[in-house]
């Protein structure tokens, strides 16, 4: 029996967004185990809060990753992981420095979005107070604190869903299809595989289509690109979020728009691994 390839799945790091890298890594290892252990072998790769570097809980180098590991799935969110794997020639699923930035900064994606003509709803990322919001944009608006969203009507009600919240995003509402994409570098055969949206006409499929496409290609997005959006009538395109990794869990978005092409979640894990592959020296 042929050696299993030998998957790192590379989590942790540091920053406000350690626990999310810790629990995205966990689902790729839970999901690589549970589908594809006929062929992979996963290895547990952490970088702690004090950037050392640990294997299935045993301290170690990145050097020594060489000999251990065939390819690794990066979710960390420490800084330099990408090019510290780089330099030691190790394939790696993930993207680069730029794209994890504009993941995680607000403030930054929008300015990104702007310089290259695509509009994102205004948006104040924690807000003082909610006479600040209001002076910047009128009613509704959209709230989002960590995984909660809600549309709120009312100042006093905005006021009392932000109150003492240091991590609400508030958005202007724009009327219009709301949508989720999910695109694909090389999937059956094409240069950036789009799922289908859904709900949506054959002329707005194509125009979503299109637009995804070109996302994708600005922001360089190696593997995966999910894009939040929402279609107006008249005004066309807002972009309102973007992931670089894919949402493992039953019932997710991801899980159905895969079916939807009759497709399966790992299906498309393993055809990220073979691509990352390809790079081994």
């Amino acid at each position: 029996m042929a050696d299993k390839i030998k998957v790192g799945i590379l989590r942790g790091g540091m920053g406000e967004h350690y626990a999310s890298s810790i629990k995205k890594g966990g689902d790729l290892i839970s999901h690589i185990f549970e589908n594809l252990s006929d062929k992979y072998k996963v290895i547990d790769i952490l970088i702690d809060k004090n950037s050392n570097w640990h294997a299935n809980g045993l301290p170690i180098v990145p050097a020594d990753l060489v000999r251990k590991i065939d390819v690794v799935w990066n979710t960390s969110q420490h800084p330099d992981s990408s090019v510290i794997l780089d330099n030691f020639s190790i394939p790696n699923i993930g993207n680069g420095s730029f794209l994890r930035i504009l993941e995680n900064n607000r403030n930054m994606l929008q300015a990104h979005m702007k310089n290259i003509g695509v509009k994102m709803p205004r948006s104040i990322v924690s807000p003082k107070n909610a006479r600040e919001v209001f002076e910047k944009f009128s009613a509704p608006w959209i709230v989002k604190i960590d995984d909660e969203i809600k549309v709120v009507k009312t100042f006093k009600e905005l006021a009392e869903t932000i109150e003492n919240k240091n991590n609400a995003i508030i958005e202007e509402f724009i009327l219009g299809k709301v949508g989720s994409i999910h695109s694909i570098s090389g999937f059956r055969g094409e240069d950036i595989y789009v799922l289908p949206p859904q709900n949506f006409s054959t002329s707005e499929k194509e125009k979503v289509i299109s637009f995804i496409k070109n996302l994708h290609k600005h922001l360089g997005a190696k593997y995966y690109l999910k894009s939040d959006f929402i279609l107006h009538p008249k005004r066309g395109f807002f972009l309102t979020n973007i992931d670089s990794s894919p949402d493992l869990r039953k019932g997710s978005h991801f899980e159905q728009s895969c079916e939807f092409v009759g497709a399966k979640i790992h299906h498309i894990m393993e055809h990220i691994l073979e691509k990352a592959l390809e790079n081994r020296v």
